[in-house]
């Protein structure tokens, strides 16, 4: 059957807009946040268990606010996201104290956790009830992952430069600054999503209720459909990569420059570019398709483009001085294209397996699963880099990479998406 082809329509245009402004004020706070901690007297370890304590809240809440946007609704579910990070980045601008850094680290941690998948599922069941399950999901999961990953360059690049422009608390300015795009998030959700009205409206009993009934079937779907199963599987591998990569170039790129200070400059130059590149990747998703004739064909190719980036990142470690760094530079560029067209694919494969009322939940499992992998990086990769180096730890990564790209072979044809029954009627 041929699919309908969705070109770039205003709910594709809406999307990709909070798509933009959800990930936009995560790119103000990349650049200063830890020094700001760190100036405001708090010491390394302290640091660290605030930066935990933001990852334990997003992996415990990920499934319940997905389970909660399937019962509730993707708008006011994303809402009460934009609320919380509002209020996460106020807090963080104004403490002075580790417990006050805690406080604002678990509320940008449930603001995290509330964002993740109710704005895709909005988007895709809006596609699916104007053009039908058949409808082309790429291009508007393309725009929405492109808009995404140039809101995260752009806040980069200005988190480092806002600082330089203002006198006094300076490193509080880009945290304020993604305190006002999370309130302009607020307004738009508001504003441009729109959902159907829910016949009843549900009882704050009904959903407390509902919500682990929901996780639980988004669970079976996974063990029943295998297919499905493989792709939240590869989710693992990708959190394994990216964690690999966030936490060990910073050192290896102190290492080339022999200045801590300048591998900080260089190093937000090379996220905004891997941000740059990831909107490109999304950007030609639909293209590589077409060239690939099929997205199965295009998402095991842009794996293994992406596992042959990381080894050459791996590779690069041989190399010294403005070689070595413009060597991972462009290693960097093409993994995050390659990791950009591949799961814009894989999260298509996802959605046609997915009903309507267990998408975001899907969506949080599939984040999770994504969470769960970084945290297996930075408990075993990461820290046997001590021993096999930086580039040994890279190599392992690029071997873990290119096995995802087995879980596609022979995946097992979509099924309709059918929910799967999660309790008997009343």
């Amino acid at each position: 059957m041929i699919k309908k082809v969705s070109m770039i329509t205003p709910s594709t245009r809406k999307y990709a807009l909070v798509e933009f402004l959800t990930w936009l004020p995560v790119g103000l706070m990349i650049a200063p946040m830890v020094l700001l901690m760190s100036v405001r007297g708090l010491d390394i370890a302290q640091i660290g268990l605030v930066t935990a304590a933001y990852s334990i809240t997003v992996v415990v809440l990920e499934l319940p606010t997905g389970g909660l946007a399937d019962v509730i609704g993707r708008r006011t579910v994303l809402a009460a996201s934009a609320v919380f990070s509002v209020a996460g980045f106020t807090m963080t601008a104004l403490a002075g104290t580790f417990w006050a850094f805690l406080a604002a680290s678990l509320l940008k941690g449930v603001a995290r956790a509330l964002s993740s998948g109710p704005a895709q599922a909005w988007y895709v069941d809006g596609l699916h009830a104007l053009e039908g399950p058949d409808a082309d999901l790429k291009p508007g999961l393309a725009a929405g992952g492109a808009a995404g990953s140039v809101a995260l360059a752009i806040g980069t690049l200005t988190g480092g430069v806002l600082p330089l422009l203002v006198s006094g608390e300076s490193l509080a300015v880009p945290v304020w600054a993604g305190g006002g795009a999370a309130l302009v998030l607020l307004f738009t959700v508001l504003l441009v999503m729109r959902e159907p009205a829910k016949p009843v409206r549900p009882r704050f009993a009904d959903v407390m209720r509902d919500v682990p009934v929901t996780i639980g079937g988004g669970f079976r779907l996974a063990v029943l459909d295998r297919g499905l199963g493989r792709l939240l599987l590869v989710a693992v591998t990708v959190g394994v990569l990216l964690n690999s990569i966030e936490l060990l170039t910073p050192g290896r790129l102190a290492a080339l420059t022999g200045r801590p200070e300048t591998a900080g400059t260089i190093y937000a130059v090379v996220a905004a570019a891997g941000f740059a590149a990831n909107a490109v990747g999304s950007s030609i998703a639909p293209a590589v398709a077409r060239l690939a004739r099929g997205s199965m064909r295009a998402v095991m190719l842009a794996t293994v483009v992406t596992a042959a980036s990381v080894g050459a990142l791996a590779a690069s470690v041989a190399l010294d001085g403005v070689a070595g760094m413009a060597a991972a530079g462009a290693a960097y560029v093409v993994l995050f294209t390659g990791l950009a067209v591949s799961s814009l694919f894989r999260t298509e494969l996802i959605h046609q397996r997915v009903a309507s009322t267990q998408r975001a939940t899907v969506m949080s499992v599939d984040s999770l699963q994504l969470q769960l992998g970084g945290m297996v990086s930075s408990l075993v990769l990461v820290p046997i880099s001590a021993q096999v180096g930086t580039g040994g730890s890279w190599a392992v990564s690029a071997v873990i990479t290119l096995s995802a790209a087995l879980l596609y072979v022979r995946l097992p044809a979509a099924r309709p998406a059918v929910a799967v029954p999660v309790r008997q009627p009343q």
